[in-house]
């Protein structure tokens, strides 16, 4: 997929995750950790760079999009889950200099993912302001939102 149906596709994917947000806002821990604020950055094979930043404290939004973006990029350099690079590199499973990536500049906690649009189409997503497995969730459930929709 590309040009203007990718970017349709992308734009879909980020409006069904902000539909989720309100649902996940309501939980204490997430409320508290994200304090209002979360953002989405999603990059496709090409490195066009697509996000969103939610919520009304611009600084705290800046925040989170600076990870979220930190995170889709490490996946669009490694094809892997940021929680999942950061387990075989100190395991040693992965030689992690290959990636160009060097610590303390990867992201070791989960929130990035790459994902697989029904027509093969990959992309590198980085969500911040939850739990890392919410933030991976909220992804995940959009992106079936919009495959559900066709």
């Amino acid at each position: 997929m590309e040009g203007k149906e990718l970017e349709s596709t992308v734009r879909r994917i980020i409006d069904e995750a902000e539909k989720l947000i309100p649902f996940y806002m309501q939980n204490e821990e997430d409320r508290r950790i994200a304090n209002g604020n979360v953002s989405v950055c999603i990059i496709d094979d090409q490195g066009v760079i697509y996000g969103r930043m939610f919520g009304t404290n611009k600084i705290r939004a800046r925040e989170s999009f600076s990870v979220a973006w930190t995170k889709a990029s490490q996946v669009h350099i490694t094809r892997l889950k940021t929680g999942e690079f950061e387990k075989l590199a100190f395991n040693k499973e992965i030689d992690e200099e290959k990636f160009g990536i060097e610590r303390p500049d990867w992201i070791g906690w989960e929130g990035g993912q790459l994902i697989t649009l029904g027509d093969g189409t990959a992309l590198a997503v980085g969500f911040s302001g939850f739990r890392g497995v919410v933030d991976l969730e909220i992804i995940v459930r959009a992106l079936d939102a919009v495959n559900i929709a066709g």
